[in-house]
């Protein structure tokens, strides 16, 4: 396959994964039809903060500006985990000498990614921009203004109109770090050939684990490759690391334990603060454990530290102090309301519930906190991260919460949390297995660098 796409050419249904006409002239109908709507989403997200307004243009395919650059390798991580798990794969890129495109959906994506990427963005190597509406003209204009070697689309998104655009110019687009759950391949199979057709329209797909290569190849892809995941291959910021172990250390020397509660979302939040209520009222520790909570979007800060003020538990919010949090011995909550900490939090922590898995979203990333050597617990819900939850169970680095979590009696979470605190010995054997499982399954990055030389 040739590194260099055909731009000039007429768009032409490829032989494999071709374009549904009916089906596509009906999605670009609807996109038109809502893309004002989609415009008064944007308006409506200034109210948290008014840069959701900024590079708007971009949103529609235009307006790059005279420092394009063309013939660089594009990746495209929608928010803040894909930007994340891109950082060892762009990293390579850059130490090729490769300049790279990267594209974004969500404010927080490009955020993230212009602090990873400082050096690169001000040595003109990286440039940032937002992927466009799925619009055939603002792809196509995109597509025209930087004429990207090839494509990289992290983990789960496949947008019609550009795989489509891609295949039928003979750009190269790839679906790397890929996964698919069980429930979204079914979503898939609903729209039938034309579901089909998208994922079989990528260039190849590199895929996480085998559930996923399965499911992929279960939608009649052919070039699918199993590479493993990026996300072990992310170091873990060595400040951050530092901090949260002085955190660590300043409570432990006042025998006090941390659970984090990370990337938590809508309904979770609830359930960990009745389980933790229950704990602390039960009185098992002669010296009560730390609770740090930190919800996934930032948007819900202010309604989660409500439900923190309403459970009638003494909290503070990280962005109000920058000490040690055992400075602040009445607290039995911390909020985490910053940004970009999470290693931080991991490193404090003595263990993790893991957000995303109490209710069924389908669990969030368990491989950073067991690359900061923090023991997990897990809900039910872990189709996300299906693999690694059950290679983690499997190494002794997680357990698996027994038990229905409601909020009613969230009896299960408690009585594991307090088995766990109570027994320092598990923890510590625990911890070692997160550190040897995050080693063990390094790797991704060199895998997914041969895939594509030899896909190409």
């Amino acid at each position: 396959m040739s590194l260099t796409p055909n731009l000039g050419r007429a768009p032409q249904d490829s032989e494999y994964g071709a374009r549904p006409k009916i089906w596509f002239a009906v999605y670009q109908f609807l996109w038109h039809l809502l893309l004002p709507f989609a415009f008064i989403r944007l308006a409506w997200r200034t109210r948290h903060s008014i840069d959701y307004l900024n590079h708007f243009s971009e949103r529609l395919g235009f307006a790059y500006g005279k420092s394009i650059m063309q013939g660089s390798v594009w990746i495209h991580a929608v928010s803040v985990g894909e930007t994340r798990a891109s950082q060892p794969l762009i990293e390579a890129y850059l130490e090729r000498g490769e300049t790279i495109l990267l594209t974004h959906m969500t404010l927080n994506g490009r955020r993230t990614g212009a602090a990873l990427f400082t050096k690169a963005i001000a040595a003109g190597q990286l440039r940032q921009v937002y992927l466009p509406y799925d619009l055939c003209w603002s792809v196509a204009n995109f597509i025209r203004a930087f004429k990207p070697k090839f494509g990289l689309f992290m983990e789960t998104e496949a947008w019609p109109t550009v795989v489509f655009y891609c295949a039928e110019i003979g750009l190269p687009l790839f679906l790397v770090n890929a996964r698919l759950s069980e429930r979204s391949a079914r979503r898939v199979n609903q729209f039938g050939k034309a579901g089909r057709s998208l994922f079989q329209a990528f260039s190849g797909i590199l895929a996480q684990t085998q559930f996923d290569a399965r499911r992929y190849q279960g939608l009649g892809v052919k070039q699918v490759e199993i590479v493993g995941n990026l996300k072990f291959d992310v170091p873990l910021d060595s400040k951050l690391v530092q901090q949260g172990e002085s955190w660590k250390q300043e409570l432990h020397a006042h025998s006090r334990l941390m659970v984090c509660a990370a990337s938590t979302r809508d309904g979770e939040e609830a359930i960990i603060l009745k389980a933790w209520k229950d704990l602390l009222l039960g009185n098992a520790f002669e010296i009560a454990p730390l609770l740090c909570l930190v919800p996934r979007h930032p948007e819900r800060f202010p309604e989660v530290a409500n439900q923190i003020h309403e459970a009638g538990l003494r909290f503070r919010r990280r962005t109000e102090w920058d000490g040690i949090p055992s400075g602040h011995g009445d607290l039995e909550v911390i909020l985490g309301d910053s940004m970009g900490e999470m290693p931080m939090y991991y490193s404090a922590a003595d263990l993790v519930v893991m957000g995303g898995s109490l209710l069924p979203f389908g669990g969030q990333n368990l491989i950073e906190a067991c690359a900061a050597g923090c023991p997990v617990l897990l809900g039910e819900h872990t189709y996300n991260f299906q693999q690694a939850s059950l290679d983690a169970i499997e190494m002794g680095a997680a357990k698996r919460i027994q038990g229905e979590l409601i909020l009613s009696e969230p009896i299960a979470l408690m009585e594991a949390l307090k088995e766990l605190l109570s027994n320092s010995a598990e923890l510590a054997k625990m911890s070692s297995a997160a550190k040897a499982y995050s080693l063990e399954h390094q790797g991704a990055t060199k895998r997914i660098l041969a895939a594509l030389e030899n896909l190409h």
